[in-house]
């Protein structure tokens, strides 16, 4: 899984801020290792904005293999509480797509199981 870390203007793109974005990702999303192919972070500062959820804000895009990519964003008074907050939200949507292609998948194989006993039948 590769993690792309973007900043707007108003905020210093340095190692240690990089380095605290792909551990906290990671962490949320190494079981779904497989099914991610990447993972855009875009944070930014809305100084000039006032906000009731805070003036920081954090955008993630999943791309997973076989589906559409799926955003979500937090803001927050502190960019890691945005950061903890979108990823947090990303794992819960990632975790109800997989489980939906899945549950898709086990229906296929049931019906053309079923598909399948039934055409022997009618041919005994």
């Amino acid at each position: 899984m590769q993690i792309q870390v973007n900043t707007d203007k108003t905020i210093t793109h340095h190692a240690g801020l990089e380095e605290h974005v792909q551990t906290v990702v990671s962490n949320a999303l190494h079981r779904f290792g497989e099914q991610i192919t990447r993972v855009e972070v875009h944070l930014s500062d809305n100084l000039g904005q006032k906000s009731a959820d805070g003036d920081n804000r954090c955008l993630m895009e999943a791309r997973l293999t076989g589906l559409q990519p799926i955003a979500v964003s937090d803001h927050a008074a502190t960019l890691h509480q945005a950061i903890s907050g979108a990823t947090e939200k990303l794992k819960r949507s990632v975790d109800t797509a997989v489980g939906k292609m899945h549950d898709t998948k086990r229906h296929a194989a049931g019906v053309a199981a079923v598909s399948a006993a039934v055409v022997a039948d009618a041919e005994e």
